[in-house]
């Protein structure tokens, strides 16, 4: 059936591009904070436990608002963790401590990295591509990132 969303479709290809490598982001970071959620150690076990669930329970959420958007725009959202890791921007480390600090600092210095690549869309979706709900549908996702990353930051001892 033929999309109609009043985007030509090399503008829906650009923007499901960047949305795909967003999804990417998305789920490695989600693994990463599922791994902090059972790997925890230390004397602040339980509280850094149930604050990583709150963490990748609110990334779940937004993987799954992604994918809905790359489809609503006509396309198909990857959906292999090996097309993930061709896309992602974010790394996997192994750390041989489990504490919650180093968990702390790896999973925010993510969310600053996903909000800069947000950001750097923000205008190019308008401008180059002529999709202001996108624009606005990554600027919405920036500033959940934002928030995520203050509560991390807030965890940080040093």
């Amino acid at each position: 059936m033929k999309i109609v969303t009043g985007l030509i479709e090399i503008n829906r290809q650009g923007v499901v591009k960047v949305l795909a490598k967003n999804l990417a982001d998305e789920t490695v970071l989600y693994i990463k904070t599922k791994k902090a959620h059972w790997h925890v150690e230390g004397a602040d076990f339980y509280d850094k436990h149930k604050f990583f669930e709150l963490q990748f329970k609110q990334l779940d959420e937004i993987m799954d608002s992604v994918a809905e958007r790359i489809r609503s725009i006509g396309h198909y959202a990857p959906a292999t963790l090996k097309s993930y890791l061709n896309l992602t921007h974010l790394t996997e480390s192994e750390s041989e401590k489990n504490d919650s600090q180093g968990f702390i600092k790896e999973l925010l210095a993510d969310h600053e990295r996903i909000n800069m690549d947000l950001r750097g869309h923000i205008k190019s979706f308008i401008d180059d591509f002529h999709d202001a709900g996108s624009s606005d549908f990554i600027t919405s996702l920036m500033i959940t990132h934002e928030k995520m990353a203050w509560f991390l930051r807030s965890h940080l001892t040093k």
